[in-house]
């Protein structure tokens, strides 16, 4: 492609405008399998090149290895990129199959100069609280993070997998720039209440996983072949046995739709999650994941992709019949608590 940048939009309240597709950095360091650590780099570049300039990570990818793994490239770009990173959870690492959740303030304070740390930087532009801890109250938490922010330590604030009432009750204490979820032609439950908070607040909505963790771009015909034996897809409903069977034929109308157009299955599912912008009424910022520069153009270019109401049409029907949770334990979203 050229090297046409991506258009912008703003980050909720923020008065920050960022590349309207972002670039979640979890897999150059955890969860899926080895990775190149020279070509996740140039990923990095590449999509700077495009116009992507909110970057995601968090504590928890590799036990703080991701933001240590960033660090030089927002170095060399400090005045370019917007830092996303997070707080709250942790995965130990005997045991990837475990969640421990903690949003007290003493974690918090703690959490966010560990983080500096790592990053090697004076601030970090958005701070989200990762998963919520439903003993501590939000008032709380987030009163804690707003503490961080008149200390100058964080910008602004965002929050991940939480409901609409959470969110109003966080937006009171102090704005709450974005809220972080999962959001695809695979998982929906969003738009039914959180959605509708977010627009009414001001806040921009960022979708991690809008590509369905792989799903959607049709690669995985047979994820219990193709997933490495560490890739943490393995423990996810969606990719075993008789449910990827069945999810995988659902993707014929996306397929449909890209022959139209002349473009890739994973395009079509991002450009739908860049519409629900223009759908709902509020800033929608996708954070699909890469290590590879390639993928990072051909999702760039899905960002300018119209689809047409007779295609989203088509498109509607998919999420409802998705055989398996987005989680093995999905008490660990806010699914459960909407």
């Amino acid at each position: 492609m050229t090297d046409r940048r991506i258009p912008t939009a703003p980050l909720g309240g923020s008065g920050i405008e960022v590349g309207v597709q972002g670039l979640g950095c979890m897999g150059m360091s955890f969860a899926y399998g080895p990775s190149d650590a020279k070509e996740s780099r140039a990923t990095l570049e590449r999509a700077l090149e495009l116009g992507v300039t909110l970057f995601d990570t968090a504590d928890a990818y590799g036990q703080g290895e991701n933001e240590r793994f960033l660090s030089p490239f927002f170095k060399a770009n400090r005045d370019q990129v917007v830092i996303a990173t997070k707080f709250a959870l942790s995965i130990p690492p005997d045991d990837p199959t475990r969640r421990i959740i903690r949003n007290d303030p003493p974690y918090i304070r703690q959490a966010v100069e560990a983080s500096l740390k790592r990053l090697d930087v004076d601030v970090i532009d958005l701070y989200y609280m990762h998963r919520r801890d439903v003993n501590v109250p939000i008032e709380e938490s987030v009163g804690t993070m707003a503490e961080l922010v008149r200390e100058g330590k964080v910008r602004h604030l965002g929050l991940s997998e939480v409901t609409a009432q959470e969110l109003r009750t966080a937006h009171a204490v102090h704005p709450i720039a974005a809220v972080q979820s999962e959001w695809s032609l695979f998982s929906r439950d969003i738009e039914a209440q959180v959605v509708p908070a977010a627009r009414d607040l001001g806040v921009a909505l960022v979708p991690y996983s809008p590509l369905g963790r792989g799903f959607l771009t049709g690669a995985l015909t047979n994820p219990d072949t193709q997933l490495t034996a560490d890739d943490f897809r393995r423990q996810q409903p969606r990719f075993t046995g008789e449910n990827a069977a069945a999810n995988a034929a659902l993707l014929e109308p996306i397929r449909t739709v890209a022959e139209a157009h002349g473009v890739s299955l994973g395009q079509v599912a991002l450009a739908w999650v860049q519409q629900q912008a223009a759908v709902h009424g509020l800033p929608v910022i996708p954070i699909p994941g890469t290590r590879k520069p390639g993928r990072v153009e051909e999702n760039a270019r899905a960002a300018t992709i119209a689809l047409t109401e007779d295609e989203l049409s088509l498109l509607e029907p998919i999420a409802a019949k998705v055989a398996g949770d987005r989680y093995a334990d999905m008490t660990f979203t806010s699914a459960g608590r909407e």
